[in-house]
C-alpha cells in the first residue's frame, strides 16, 4: 500500500540489479506478525474452536487484528516513505512500533488488565504518530490523494481513543472506514492511468461521505450504519468500473493473480454493504459477524494477498516473486469466508460456520508460509531457449534444410 509515486521508497534491488540483504525494517513485520497470530488465536476462541492459547481474552480479536496488525503494516509503509534518505524523519517509525507493541500487549493482557490498558495507550500514541506521518508527507507534497489518506488515519486515531469508553462493536464503522479509504486510495494511485484524472476527486468525495456516515453512526447507529453500507457499495462499484482488474483478468502471471484478488475483495465489499443496508449490522445477530468479516477478511486480506509481491519487497529489501502457489491461500480465504457467510444465513453459527472461520485462519497461515518460502527460494529460473545454427544451403542452390 503505497503513497504517491513521488514519495515511494526504492524497490528491492540496488544498482546493477544486485539483490539487497533483508532490511532491518523486517522487525516491524515481526511486530505486526505477532499481533496477527495472537489476533487469529483470539478469533478461534471467538468461534468456540480449539486454539493454541486457550487462556487468551477473545474480546481483543478485532482490535488486535485491525490496529495491531493492519495498522502496523500500513503505517510502516508510510513511515518508510517519509524517512527514506531523510534520517531526521526516522521518528516516523514510532507509528508501527507503538501500534505493533500495543497490539501485542493488548493480546497478552486482555482488555481488563493493566497490560491491556498499556497496550491501548500505546496504540493511541501509535495512531497519533501515524496521523502526523501523513501530515508531514502533506507538507512535502500537498496532493489531493494525500488529503484522502489523512482522512483514512483519523478514524483509526478516534477508534483507539473511544475504545477506552465504548464497546468495540460501536466502532466497527470507524475501523472499517480506515481500511476502505486506505485501500481505495492505494488503488487510485496504482491505477491512475486507467482510472483517469477524476479518480482522486471522486475518491475524496466518497471518502468524505463515508466519514460523515461513520461520525453519524456514533449518535444514530441504525440509520447511519445503513448509510455507511450505501457508500461502501458505491466505492466498490466505482473501483470495479474504473480500476484495472477487469482488464488484467485476461493477462497472465502476477497481473492476473492480482486481478482475481482485487475483484474478490470488491465483491465482498458489496456483500457487506448489502447486509449493512438490510440489517444495520445489528449486534448479537449473524449479520454483525457478516459485516465485520466481509470488510476485514474478504476485502482487506484479499488486498494484502494481491499486493504482497509489491509491498513486501519495498519493506524487506528483497524480491517476493509471484508464484502460482499463491492462488491456493487466496482461494481458501474466499472459500472459507463464503462458507462462513452462507452458514450464518442458512443454518446459523454452527459447525459449518466454525469450519469457515478455521479455513480462513489456515488460509492466512498458508499465505505467510508461501511468502516466506518464496523469499527463501528466490526468483524462479528463467527457461533459456537453445539457439540452433541454420543448416547450410545445398550445393545446387536449393533452400536450406
Amino acid at each position: 500500500m503505497t503513497v504517491t509515486s513521488s514519495l515511494q521508497a526504492p524497490g528491492p534491488t540496488g544498482s546493477g540489479g544486485k539483490r539487497r540483504r533483508i532490511s532491518w525494517r523486517v522487525i516491524f513485520l515481526v511486530l505486526g506478525g505477532l499481533s496477527l497470530l495472537m489476533g487469529m488465536n483470539a478469533g478461534l476462541l471467538n468461534l468456540g474452536s480449539w486454539a493454541p492459547a486457550e487462556a487468551q481474552d477473545d474480546s481483543v480479536h478485532g482490535f488486535v487484528m485491525t490496529a495491531g496488525f493492519l495498522g502496523t503494516l500500513i503505517s510502516l509503509e508510510r513511515a518508510q516513505a517519509l524517512a527514506h534518505n531523510e534520517p531526521k524523519n526516522s521518528w516516523a517509525f514510532l507509528a508501527p512500533t507503538l501500534l505493533g507493541a500495543g497490539g501485542i500487549l493488548l493480546a497478552i493482557g486482555g482488555t481488563a488488565s493493566f497490560w491491556g490498558l498499556v497496550g491501548h495507550l500505546l496504540m493511541i500514541q501509535g495512531a497519533l504518530a501515524f496521523t502526523l506521518v501523513y501530515l508531514w508527507l502533506w507538507r512535502r507534497a500537498p496532493l489531493p490523494l494525500l488529503a484522502t489518506q489523512i482522512l483514512s488515519a483519523v478514524p483509526l486515531l478516534v477508534a483507539t481513543i473511544l475504545v477506552l469508553r465504548f464497546d468495540v462493536s460501536a466502532l466497527i464503522p470507524l475501523l472499517g472506514s480506515f481500511l476502505i479509504i486506505t485501500i481505495a486510495s492505494e488503488r487510485a494511485e496504482l491505477a491512475q492511468l486507467s482510472m483517469g484524472p477524476r479518480a482522486v476527486p471522486t475518491l475524496l468525495t466518497l471518502s468524505l461521505l463515508l466519514i460523515l456516515a461513520v461520525t453519524a453512526s456514533l449518535i444514530w447507529p441504525d440509520p447511519a450504519s445503513r448509510a455507511f453500507g450505501v457508500v461502501q457499495i458505491v466505492i466498490a462499484l466505482w473501483l470495479i468500473k474504473d480500476d484495472a482488474p477487469r482488464r488484467l483478468i485476461k493477462s497472465k502471471g502476477l497481473p492476473r493473480y492480482s486481478a482475481y484478488a482485487l475483484l474478490a475483495g470488491y465483491f465482498w465489499l458489496i456483500v457487506g454493504g448489502i447486509v449493512w443496508i438490510a440489517t444495520a449490522g445489528a449486534v448479537g445477530t449473524p449479520y454483525y459477524d457478516i459485516v465485520i468479516h466481509t470488510i476485514f477478511i474478504g476485502f482487506a486480506f484479499t488486498m494484502i494477498m494481491a499486493h504482497a509481491p509489491v509491498i513486501f519487497p519495498a519493506v524487506m529489501g528483497i524480491p517476493v516473486p509471484y508464484r502460482r502457489i499463491m492462488y491456493i491461500p487466496l482461494t481458501l480465504l474466499n472459500v472459507g469466508l463464503a462458507l462462513r457467510v452462507g452458514a450464518e444465513l442458512i443454518v446459523g453459527q454452527g459447525s459449518l460456520w466454525v469450519l469457515g472461520g478455521q479455513i480462513n485462519v489456515i488460509a492466512v497461515l498458508l499465505f505467510l508460509i508461501t511468502v516466506i518460502g518464496t523469499v527463501i527460494v528466490g526468483e524462479p529460473k528463467k527457461k533459456t531457449k537453445r539457439r540452433t545454427k541454420p543448416a547450410p544451403a545445398t550445393v545446387s542452390g536449393g533452400e536450406g534444410v
